[in-house]
């Protein structure tokens, strides 16, 4: 037997205004998409913004639904929505800010795994890595790649 071991390097920030230009303008965007969460049951807003190769950004929101599973995470909708509007594009980052009634968590909210396996594959078809920066009241938490927060991708077939 080995013992080995995963180590993740990320940058945390005190403030929105530290990030460089394109990061910040990326929050901002991501802050602006918790407006259009639908969330009567958990009261959790979640918004997501990612940056396209082609320099545009889609924004997504989280959307709930009575019967739960059939409600969708605002990464994934803001990834499907870039990937259906600009399907020859690369995602090169996004971004993605969250909290009770709409007001910024004091920790980053952070993505579910079925949210990281979907920015994994669009990492994996653009071939370059996609930075993931998570917003919060006190701090944000950005990664340089996937593989940062989903160490251990799927990608067996």
């Amino acid at each position: 037997m080995t013992d080995k071991e995963i180590h993740i390097t990320y940058h945390e920030y005190g403030s929105v205004e530290e990030l460089n230009p394109e990061d910040r303008e990326l929050a901002a965007e991501a802050l602006k998409a918790m407006s259009g969460a639908y969330a009567p049951y958990s009261h959790f807003h979640v918004g997501a913004a990612v940056r396209m190769s082609n320099g545009q950004i889609v924004r997504g929101a989280n959307q709930e639904n009575a019967a739960f599973p059939s409600g969708l995470c605002a990464e994934r909708t803001a990834m499907f929505a870039a990937s259906a509007r600009y399907p020859d594009k690369d995602m090169l980052g996004i971004a993605l800010a969250g909290g009770v009634m709409g007001r910024l968590s004091s920790r980053p909210a952070t993505p579910c795994g079925a949210c990281r396996q979907v920015m994994a594959q669009y990492q994996a078809k653009s071939g370059k890595p996609m930075s993931v920066i998570m917003i919060s009241a006190d701090k944000i938490w950005k990664f340089d790649k996937v593989d940062d927060i989903l160490p251990l991708i799927f990608d067996s077939i």
